[in-house]
């Protein structure tokens, strides 16, 4: 394995394949939920990815029974108290996304069990996404108290319509595999015990495939999110202003405390 890979901690790296690159977020204690060290190394691994000679496709996964589980709430705590935090967290959330969308090489996702926050950003923005038909997937912003940001305006209207994105999105319900699959919002379901097999599999008929037909249309297909760039920016520009109102310390606490919110009825907008 590479060096450029020994200085991640939250990340681990196998090679199932000579040209594949397996990424496991590890925090299997938390269902490897992203602290500020696994945000910022899903940040960061996909310029060491596509700057790797070695690697011609890529597999992000989850260690154990989850793919992630969301935001860490110490992260989250920091990011609503520290300006100079929540500027450098809401970097690296851009960064994450325009990281996966610039990879020259192909990613293929493998979620099963919980699938939320910064890990699903880059598993639904995955060229290749597969989920075991029980994974529940959830973008749970506007239940923490904040707008949907991250990956969400960038990619869910274009995989499953605005229709479905605004139901999911404004609601926060839970999508499981299967029903990912059938709108449109992941590439695959399969069982449980097949989605490793099926991970490596895939990602190796991409690294043995015609490279650079496979990354050129990996660029331009992505022409869709660059373009989607500016709304993009809109939704994670307002989610880190969220971070600055009441709201989210509402939903935080109603995390922690495992309790149904009590919003402020009212708004200024």
């Amino acid at each position: 394995m590479s060096d450029r890979y020994a200085r991640y901690q939250r990340l681990k790296f196998d090679r199932p394949h000579p040209r594949v690159l397996r990424i496991t977020m590890s925090r299997p204690d938390r269902l490897n939920a992203a602290d500020e060290v696994m945000h910022r190394e899903l940040a960061e691994i996909w310029r060491d990815v596509d700057a790797d000679e070695t690697v011609n496709a890529a597999i992000l996964t989850g260690a154990g029974k989850a793919f992630s589980a969301g935001g860490d709430f110490e992260m989250i705590e920091n990011i609503i108290s520290d300006y100079k935090y929540r500027t450098r967290i809401w970097k690296e959330a851009r960064d994450i996304v325009y990281n996966v969308i610039n990879c020259s090489k192909p990613i293929v996702s493998a979620m099963r069990g919980p699938a939320v926050g910064a890990g699903l950003v880059a598993g639904l923005l995955a060229d290749v996404s597969i989920a075991a038909k029980g994974a529940r997937i959830i973008d749970g912003h506007t239940r923490l108290g904040v707008a949907a940001g991250d990956h969400s305006v960038i990619v869910w209207p274009l995989l499953c319509g605005m229709a479905k994105a605004k139901y999911y999105l404004l609601l926060c319900d839970a999508v499981s595999g299967e029903e990912a699959e059938r709108i449109g919002l992941i590439s695959l379901a399969v069982e449980d015990d097949a989605l490793d097999a099926k991970a490596v599999e895939l990602a190796t008929r991409l690294a043995e495939g015609a490279q650079s037909a496979i990354r050129f249309t990996k660029y331009a297909l992505n022409n869709w999110f660059r373009m989607a760039g500016p709304n993009f920016d809109t939704s994670l520009a307002l989610e880190f202003l969220g971070f600055t109102g009441p709201e989210v310390k509402e939903g935080l606490a109603s995390h922690k405390e495992k309790r149904k919110p009590a919003f402020p009825p009212d708004s200024p907008l």
